[in-house]
């Protein structure tokens, strides 16, 4: 995974402010856009787990979930926050599961991370069950590319979300807090889609919601921000 010492390096400042109720994009959006998802499934897989937030809420369910995460600070406070689900190290593209083992794959944010991608999804359909979910959820790649953001033209009179060069791939390490530098890829929806694909994940859903009300009051005001999506999520089957 792209800066996986980052993480290791990072993971309190994450756990601090993102999981356990800190975030409310988490608690308002993700969490249960991702239960919505993988409701009914039996055994699911959490690539990416980081501390188990995702993981903890799923096994709520009545679902076995195995989370599975590079971080050794990440899996740590997994496993210390308790609940039923199991977790262990791993990275995403040498999953230690077997063939046609889940009902379910979930990767959360955590894929703009890795690069090269593909390794990855390869893994995710080999150990998915013909049939299977798969959801994937990124940050949405309109706010990943370079350059993008809100800007504020006072002269104008307009506040806009500009969106720098969309098509090409970029790989970079940016500050997202002070003094807290991580890795971030960006690639076009259609690589993911066509990628996903190739290994015989049809997309089959795709969600991009508008901003809940507590992010909305982080831009200002803008007008504009609820039609800005800050994630995407597709919906995978596996076939063949």
């Amino acid at each position: 995974m792209l800066g996986d010492s980052l993480w290791e390096r990072h993971a309190a400042w994450w756990q601090q402010g993102f999981t356990e109720g800190a975030d409310p994009e988490y608690e308002e959006q993700v969490l249960p856009l991702v239960e919505e998802h993988l409701r009914g499934a039996r055994r699911v897989l959490d690539v990416g787990c980081g501390e188990g937030h995702i993981a903890r809420r799923i096994a709520l369910l009545g679902t076995d979930v195995l989370g599975l995460d590079p971080t050794p600070s990440q899996i740590r406070a997994a496993h210390d926050r308790g609940g039923s689900a199991r977790f262990a190290r791993s990275r995403a593209e040498q999953l230690p599961c077997a063939d046609r083992t889940f009902d379910a794959v979930v990767i959360c944010l955590a894929l703009e991370h890795v690069d090269p991608f593909e390794p990855a999804l390869r893994e995710v359909a080999r150990v998915l069950a013909p049939g299977g979910r798969f959801v994937l959820v990124l940050v949405h790649p309109l706010l990943q590319a370079p350059g993008s953001g809100w800007v504020d033209d006072q002269v104008a009179a307009e506040h806009y979300w500009r969106v720098g060069p969309y098509l090409p791939d970029d790989v970079a390490i940016d500050q997202v807090a002070p003094g807290v530098h991580l890795s971030f890829a960006h690639r076009p929806i259609s690589r993911y889609v066509h990628a996903m694909g190739e290994v015989g994940l049809l997309v089959e859903d795709m969600v991009e919601p508008s901003p809940p009300p507590e992010v909305l009051l982080e831009t200002g005001g803008f007008t504009t921000a609820a039609s800005i999506p800050r994630l995407l999520l597709l919906q995978a089957r596996r076939v063949g």
